[in-house]
């Protein structure tokens, strides 16, 4: 921790005393999870309560996070289930349900260790999927009449078999950039009893409309994906959801 650390945290929740307040970091050894890092400390501050679904979690992460007392207490403070629970992602989606806001001082003012016995490792994925999916359906998908899953590929699958049957009806086709899948035309719903099973159309991202639920990964597509959405005029959280 830099000496300066509660100095200016503390500065920043006087201002803001309903408000999580994270700062940027650097990590130890300084390569380890470059793109997590990168993300966590050049996330605009607009997005901080947006982003909200993807894996990574937390949009400021926990050693981080400075906060009034009545924030945490508001909460109820941190469920400890188990070991393997991710009581930082329940305390974060809890404090932006009761109407909380996230700030980050921009400066690094945490040194972050990265080690493979670190506790993070031994959160369930399994835990952290099925709470980031319920999450989609109650605050987006509930509200749709329908919507595109953009991946046509092992995740945007993964997520049309997660979701309930009810949000599956709503699903109108997969959009993907990849020609391949498009000639495919279909998804085949194995995982239905019902005969003849259902089959969702593929086809290019253009020829979806919103919403979106868009689960590919940021910062792995060397802009592409950004160029895309930032060419189809879409605005995060009302067009498209990031679910990667």
């Amino acid at each position: 921790m830099k000496p300066e650390r509660i100095e200016k945290q503390l500065k920043a929740a006087s201002q803001y005393k309903d408000a999580i307040i994270g700062c940027q970091f650097s990590r130890h050894p300084y390569n380890s999870t470059l793109r997590y890092t990168r993300w966590a400390n050049s996330l605009p501050p607009e997005k901080l309560e947006v982003q909200v679904l993807t894996s990574h979690g937390p949009t400021v992460i926990m050693p981080t996070w400075f906060c009034h007392r009545s924030v945490y207490d508001r909460v109820g403070g941190f469920t400890e289930v188990r070991k393997s629970h991710p009581e930082d992602l329940v305390f974060f989606y809890k404090h932006l349900d009761l109407g909380g806001h996230i700030r980050r001082v921009d400066e690094v003012l945490l040194i972050y260790r990265y080690h493979p016995g670190a506790m993070t490792f031994g959160i369930s994925e399994k835990t952290i999927w099925s709470l980031r999916v319920k999450r989609l359906e109650e605050n987006f998908i509930l509200n749709w009449k329908s919507f595109y899953i953009w991946n046509a590929g092992k995740q945007g699958r993964q997520l049309y078999r997660s979701i309930s049957e009810i949000s599956r009806k709503k699903v109108k086709g997969f959009c993907d950039v990849d020609a391949r899948k498009i000639t495919q035309g279909y998804y085949t719903f194995e995982a239905e009893k019902q005969i003849p099973r259902p089959k969702i159309p593929i086809v290019h991202f253009n020829d979806g409309e919103p919403p979106f639920v868009i689960c590919v990964k940021l910062d792995m597509t060397n802009g592409e994906l950004e160029r895309n959405i930032e060419g189809l005029g879409l605005v995060e959280n009302v067009d498209y959801v990031i679910f990667s």
